[in-house]
């Protein structure tokens, strides 16, 4: 994709996408076959839902219909969140991340290395990390500058255990709950 192309449909799309507090991620314009595909990346800090990218498709169709930035050859119109493979590359990306398992490769002045942690904060500096302890040993934690990082994206989870935090959260959760049976159960009484 051309740079013209792609700042022409970066300033067609952008407003569309930023009147659903929508970030657009990226556009990218691939061929397949005899046709092209224009795929449409969004997000937020709240996810995004099926629904909504039907909705900007319908709307970013008819704003590309109306202006000549595609050309006249065919293509297929395709609006999506990104991946949970995908790279965290801005500030924005790590913020979501707080609290999930993420792998970065580290600059050579940081020891280009391999780290794999949990980000605990997030600033405009770098993060706060808790690097799991080896066989036993308790997590450490290690502050890591955006200029340290050369590339990060966050580790798939499949059984995460709930840290001590989460599980007293559930505690109170239940806890909360039987109390409000118990309400019930007394006003039925009264009744």
């Amino acid at each position: 994709m051309s740079t013209t192309q792609s700042e022409r449909l970066r300033g067609l799309l952008e407003p569309l996408v930023a009147a659903r507090d929508l970030d657009l991620e990226e556009i990218e314009v691939t061929p397949a076959g005899k046709r092209r595909v224009l795929r449409i990346v969004v997000d937020s800090d709240e996810g995004v839902q099926l629904d909504e990218c039907a909705e900007l498709s319908r709307e970013a169709s008819q704003v590309l219909d109306d202006s000549d930035v595609m050309g006249g050859a065919p293509y297929t119109l395709e609006v999506t969140s990104p991946g949970a493979d995908r790279p965290l590359t801005e500030l924005r990306h790590y913020r979501r991340a707080v609290g999930r398992l993420v792998k970065a490769q580290l600059t050579a002045e940081a020891g280009a290395d391999e780290l794999v942690a949990r980000i605990t904060a997030v600033d405009e500096d770098g993060l706060d990390l808790e690097v799991p302890g080896v066989k036993g040993r308790k997590p450490t934690a290690r502050r890591l500058s955006f200029d340290e990082i050369a590339k990060a994206r966050v580790e798939l989870e499949f059984n995460r255990k709930a840290d001590k935090a989460d599980k007293a959260d559930k505690r109170d959760a239940q806890h909360d709950e039987k109390i409000d049976e118990n309400k019930i159960d007394e006003n039925k009484e009264e009744a």
